[in-house]
């Protein structure tokens, strides 16, 4: 575990390994918060007057591309300072296991044909960031499968054989 990380987090029920204290979730979460800065850098100047410029059809698309884009970076910023938040032990295991703090499954949405391609490659990173920051949530959050215990299995059905 590294330092810093919150010691209750081996314990918790259901989890297979704490990736918020691991490389990948320190790189995704680095991503992730400079993503929305750039983005959100984008939507406010060049992005906003490409839009003022464009027609009623392709600045609609665009407006909708937007709202989609910031929705995906707002969902994975919730998930990763939440993961952070864990970490820090600022939340507990139980709280942040909540279902409603699950992402879900990530379903791709290709970018209109009619939106700038500068606003269509944002939308492409998002997804793919949003796609790992899925997985992570999948497999961070899964249930603990606990392997069949073969000796037991035997000793059941000796008992049932030889009953009592």
């Amino acid at each position: 575990m590294s330092p810093g990380a919150n010691p209750e987090l081996a314990e918790r029920p259901g989890i297979l390994v704490d990736r918020a204290a691991t490389e990948l979730f320190d790189r995704t979460f680095r991503e992730g918060m400079d993503l929305v800065a750039e983005v959100a850098a984008h939507l406010d100047g060049i992005g906003r007057l490409d839009t003022r410029r464009m027609s009623r059809e392709m600045a609609s698309d665009c407006i909708a591309e937007s709202m989609r884009l910031t929705t995906r970076l707002m969902k994975i910023a919730s998930w990763l300072l939440l993961q952070r938040a864990l970490r820090e032990g600022e939340i507990s295991p139980a709280a942040a296991a909540d279902p409603r703090y699950r992402l879900g499954k990530f379903t791709s949405h290709p970018p209109s044909p009619r939106v700038p391609e500068s606003l269509a490659t944002f939308s492409r990173r998002v997804d793919r960031l949003f796609e790992r920051v899925c997985r992570m949530d999948r497999f961070t959050y899964a249930p603990l499968e606990v392997p069949a215990n073969p000796v037991g299995r035997q000793l059941d059905r000796l008992r049932s054989a030889f009953p009592s």
